[in-house]
């Protein structure tokens, strides 16, 4: 029998015991001087596009309109489109940098649908590999993160500022 290996995940203590923020943190992130702290990797004139500090998966984004709207009937048609043509601009870019195998793409719409973040509708987008839902979230509650936050906010956003420049 192997001995059993550590898996360390320090960065997951901040979220599943750490107090819950006071500020959305949509509306923390709204200012371009805090893409870094932020983890926002894409914008647009309506919405914006960061990375999920406690992602799902690896390259998990999450897009969000600007302004604080809970209701996705209450988005105007720019935010409607900002929303849309980030998340397909972020699934082209995880498509090249990160290569995963399929993508699950939805929002959870109020606390019995899984929201986390209640008052600020979000898009997910979940990168997912065959066999990804394998023994370790099952026995342990555990998921491997090969890339860290910093290194992928590096490559995304390192793809914004040469396609901007495209342009």
């Amino acid at each position: 029998m192997q001995p059993v290996k550590q898996l360390w995940a320090p960065w997951r203590h901040a979220f599943v015991a750490g107090p819950r923020p006071t500020r959305c943190i949509f509306c923390a992130a709204k200012h371009p001087r805090l893409d870094r702290a932020s983890h926002v990797v894409v914008r647009a004139r309506h919405a914006f596009g960061m990375l999920n500090r406690y992602p799902y998966s690896t390259g998990h984004v999450l897009v969000a309109p600007y302004r604080h709207v809970a209701r996705l009937e209450a988005l105007r048609l720019q935010e409607w489109q900002d929303i849309w043509a980030l998340a397909a601009e972020l699934i082209k870019r995880l498509k090249r940098e990160v290569r995963p195998h399929g993508l699950n793409v939805g929002m959870n719409l109020g606390r019995a649908a899984g929201a986390g973040i209640v008052g600020h509708l979000h898009l997910h987008i979940v990168p997912r590999w065959s066999g990804d839902t394998n023994f370790m979230p099952v026995l342990a509650g555990t998921k491997v993160m090969p890339q860290s936050l910093e290194q992928l906010f590096k490559v995304l956003r390192r793809r914004s500022a040469s396609s901007q420049a495209a342009s």
